[in-house]
């Protein structure tokens, strides 16, 4: 299956607005962003647990990066509220679940094999620091090689500077409304911004975002015949 898979191209989903499709598990559902692959595949998912529905046991050979958006995400490590963050490297193997409930933001197959980091980060209960901008906060979660990924937090009329992509831009607002010259983001739109893509962002009414740069069109998986099928929380 191919869906947006071209990360030379741009892309803008209003999430809410799109329908909640069956997974392979009985009680998991998503909305499909973009995928590479079948039910092992380079993608970028959200993932909705229904209470009490859980995924089998499996290994990430890719790696997994996820946020949870709301309920509460549990595996053998924890359980994580709204606003967790987590980096399972490749390699890793757990068996996620949800009691109460949750919704998730997954990415899979988008980790250099040598970022062994294990992340988990409430973010509910992290300092932010100031940005470049006056009205900009950064909250940095973790970094690779070109690879960065933080929470961006815009004050009410902030407006940044224009600028441009090298490795390219996912964003994923998180409450709001976020805005560059191409558009308007409210709450729940992911948007991919291809390498060398320039833009001017602000907002007007304020907004927080979780933005992750410098990595499309690097660690793609090459070959998925080769594979073993194993089940994946997206």
């Amino acid at each position: 299956m191919k869906l947006n898979a071209d990360l030379n191209q741009r892309v803008v989903i209003e999430t809410e607005a799109q329908p909640w499709i069956d997974s392979p598990m009985p009680g998991v559902q998503r909305r499909m962003l973009d995928r590479d692959g079948d039910e092992i595949a380079r993608a970028t998912t959200l993932v909705r647990f229904a209470p009490g529905s859980h995924f089998s046991a499996h290994s990430h050979g890719g790696g997994e990066e996820l946020f949870v958006l709301d309920g509460i995400f549990s595996d053998e490590t924890g359980d994580y509220g709204p606003g967790s963050y987590l980096r399972n490297p490749v390699g890793s193997r757990h068996t996620p679940h949800s009691d109460r409930g949750c919704t998730i933001l997954v990415k899979l197959w988008q980790m250099h094999p040598d970022d062994q980091q294990t992340v988990a980060i409430a973010t509910a209960q992290t300092h932010w620091v100031p940005g470049l901008v006056t009205g900009l906060e950064v909250m940095p979660l973790h970094n690779y090689g070109t690879e960065n990924v933080a929470l961006v937090k815009w004050a009410p009329g902030t407006i940044f500077q224009p600028h441009k992509h090298w490795g390219g831009e996912e964003i994923f607002v998180l409450s709001g409304t976020f805005k560059d010259e191409h558009g308007t983001y409210p709450k729940g739109t992911w948007l991919r911004n291809p390498p060398g893509s320039v833009h001017t962002p602000s907002s007007t009414e304020g907004c927080i975002i979780y933005v992750k740069t410098g990595h499309l069109g690097q660690n793609r998986p090459t070959e998925f015949s080769n594979l073993k099928p194993v089940h994946q929380a997206s």
